[in-house]
């Protein structure tokens, strides 16, 4: 996006409606769990957002791949890039705010650059990346300010918040090294990987379903939000974003994210928020934007594929 090229409404439209969509995930899981479990909020929210892109995709006679070894690769997106992060962040919330949550999601493009560091041996780590690292992990020991003392179940939250970071860069890795070079639209990919994603919550159902479910009207609107929305609609948004603004700029969005996550849990769930919360949260979106260095140009004719086009260039 160049300095003579204003972006059309349209798309700052979609950029606002990622940020929120993504921002407000947390506080929609929050109120989701209180009449569900944690897995059965994230077998609802992967059922919505698998019935909005597959809806999607038949009104726009998107054809999904058919080699089963895209599948496979697919599968494994699936569980790194949906079934066990999203687990992990709902099981979180029932121990931290929303907006702490949200904040520890701002993470993962850190954790993308540290995966990619290690699992990449072409991508030389350069200095600027390694700056942008640690003064984003500095912002993480900031958030979880060890010097207050940190409760078992606290700690545990909040580890489980990063280890859900980590495995959507090693999503966003995989992706680049054995999804990518097939270049597939980023409709069907993000259709397949959240329905199998979809699938493997029914089959495992009989595992965690008690039946003491408590369905009341915003339990149910907020898991139908937050599939069709932050796991569906989004999709969308993020590839139109990207195609218009280039991955750099459009991975702006992890700015705003943390920024909506608490200020709805402060403001609708009445979270309190400690000083060293937001502070760490500017810290660690510095390092990010350390990390990213100089926005580039989208080159011409490059396709882009969903989030996980985000995660690469940052």
């Amino acid at each position: 996006m160049t300095a003579s090229a204003w972006p059309s409404p349209r798309v700052l439209a979609q950029y606002a409606a990622l940020a929120l969509s993504w921002g407000a995930s947390f506080f929609f899981i929050k109120v989701a769990l209180h009449g569900l479990s944690p897995a059965e909020v994230v077998l609802g929210r992967l059922g919505a957002g698998a019935v909005t892109l597959l809806a999607v995709t038949a009104m726009t006679r998107q054809p999904l791949p058919r080699q089963p070894v895209i599948w496979a690769h697919l599968a494994a997106v699936a569980m790194l890039l949906c079934v066990v992060p999203f687990t992990l962040f709902c099981w979180a919330e029932e121990h931290v705010s929303s907006g702490l949550a949200s904040i520890y999601n701002a993470v993962t493009p850190l954790m993308t650059v540290l995966v990619a560091l290690i699992a990449l041996p072409e991508e030389r780590p350069s200095r600027t990346k390694i700056v942008g690292l640690l003064t984003g992990f500095a912002g993480v020991l900031v958030v979880l300010g060890p010097w207050r003392g940190i409760g078992a179940s606290d700690g545990l939250a909040q580890a489980a918040c990063l280890l859900a970071t980590f495995c959507y860069g090693l999503a966003f890795v995989y992706l680049r090294r054995f999804v990518t070079p097939y270049r597939l639209p980023a409709l069907s990919v993000a259709t397949v990987q959240v329905s199998l994603g979809a699938v493997v919550m029914a089959a495992l159902a009989p595992v965690y379903l008690t039946g003491t479910a408590r369905l009341s009207p915003a339990v149910t609107a907020s898991v139908v939000v937050l599939g069709m929305a932050g796991t569906g609609l989004a999709y969308l948004w993020n590839t139109n974003i990207v195609a218009a603004w280039g991955a750099t700029n459009a991975a702006t969005v992890t700015y705003l994210t943390p920024l909506v996550g608490v200020a709805l849990g402060a403001a609708v769930l009445g979270e309190a928020i400690t000083w060293n919360e937001p502070v760490g949260a500017l810290i660690v979106i510095a390092g990010i934007a350390i990390s990213q260095g100089r926005p580039q140009r989208k080159p011409r004719g490059a396709e882009p594929h969903t989030r996980q086009e985000c995660a690469r260039q940052i």
